[in-house]
């Protein structure tokens, strides 16, 4: 690979579990539930470790455990981590339409400003199904889409002019809007993510980052090719989005991972296999596509989507063989990696002593 002269040092991101936490996925209940002093406490770790952000997924209904087990809504959980922390970013995902456009612009601009430029949003026009209709919603892919491209152009629109706003468009519809203050820290990136064509069409269009579930390299080296060349305009960055299981040897790593999917309840599995069965989301399908001992290569590992919805592939190994992994995504054009582990107070932690500086190392050499 022909490195960059231009080309910034990657990113490193924790997840926050709003679902619950602990050893094990899929059971009943989290041994540990979506407190706020909890999920207060990794925020903070991640933030004393360095992390460059923490991505706050959306949920209607809890995505790791039970679907009726506890779950901490996320822009009030966000909204009470921005005032306890004072470095760490925020990547909040939400849903277009379920908050309306104008309101929205002002909720952001107002958390922005109490975190001093510390927010980002991952735009999720996407759903599982039959998530949308828990409350009320019954609309198509392309619709949802099409509604999110609009809700992207209002809110800069809002944000960049203190006078009113009109907006017409085919879903979203302002009228001498106000949205003020606005942005004062003029750093707010969109992140989109999708592996269907429209997801790839409005990523083109919308986004400053494109971000990917973990597949395999070649097959993500050759989405962001297909990404750069589809750009309109200014070329994204690249995220990836992957969870690890990172233990001293490699049999213990994969003991590990067994360990997490041994408690899966049937409840969970049946529901889980219903939702993947009748997904429309490209993505979703990716994830939960089944191999022997869940084992897509040597490094990587979908069992946790038998538990798990959305993001469901592991790489597991020493740290060692983990960061070398990484170091591939990183060659193929992987700019941001959103990284987390259970359960993820402790996986923080040992990513950021194990995993990172190693990485971190060997990416600076070929940087030089």
């Amino acid at each position: 690979m022909i490195l960059s002269e231009t080309r910034p040092f990657p990113k490193f991101d924790w997840f926050l579990p709003i679902d619950g936490d602990g050893g094990y996925l899929g059971t009943s209940r989290p041994e540990r539930l979506p407190e706020f002093n909890y999920l207060k406490n990794i925020a903070l770790e991640a933030e004393r470790l360095g992390y460059f952000s923490l991505l706050v997924p959306t949920r209607f209904a809890n995505g790791s455990f039970e679907e009726t087990s506890p779950l901490a809504e996320t822009w009030t959980t966000v909204s009470a981590l921005t005032s306890v922390t004072s470095k760490i970013r925020f990547l909040v995902a939400i849903r277009p339409g379920f908050i309306s456009t104008g309101l929205f612009a002002q909720m952001a601009s107002t958390l922005e400003n109490i975190g001093k430029g510390r927010l980002d949003i991952n735009v999720v026009p996407g759903g599982i199904q039959g998530d949308f209709e828990r409350f009320g919603e019954e609309s198509s892919h392309e619709f949802r889409y099409s509604r999110a491209s609009e809700f992207i152009d209002a809110c800069k629109k809002l944000w960049e002019s203190p006078s009113y706003v009109n907006f017409d468009g085919d879903f979203i519809k302002l009228k001498n809007a106000i949205c003020s203050p606005g942005l004062k820290f003029d750093n707010l990136k969109f992140y989109l993510g999708g592996a269907s064509n429209a997801a790839l069409d409005l990523a083109s269009n919308k986004s400053d980052v494109y971000l990917n579930w973990i597949e395999d390299v070649e097959s993500i080296g050759s989405r962001i090719n297909k990404m750069k060349s589809n750009a309109k305009g200014k070329i994204p960055s690249f995220g990836l989005r992957t969870h690890l299981v990172v233990r001293d040897t490699e049999e213990d790593a994969w003991k590990a991972a067994s360990y997490l999917i041994s408690q899966v309840s049937d409840k969970v599995k049946i529901d889980r296999s219903n939702t993947f069965a009748s997904t429309s989301m490209v993505g979703q399908q990716i994830q939960s596509k089944r191999f022997v001992d869940y084992k897509i290569n040597d490094r990587l590992w979908n069992g946790i989507s038998i538990a798990r919805v959305n993001c469901g592939t592991a790489i597991v190994g020493t740290p060692e063989q983990v960061s070398s992994e990484l170091l591939k995504y990183w060659h193929v054009g992987v700019d941001e990696f959103i990284l987390s582990g259970f359960p993820h107070l402790e996986e923080c932690t040992r990513v950021a002593n194990d995993v990172l500086p190693l990485l971190s190392s060997w990416i600076s050499k070929e940087l030089i």
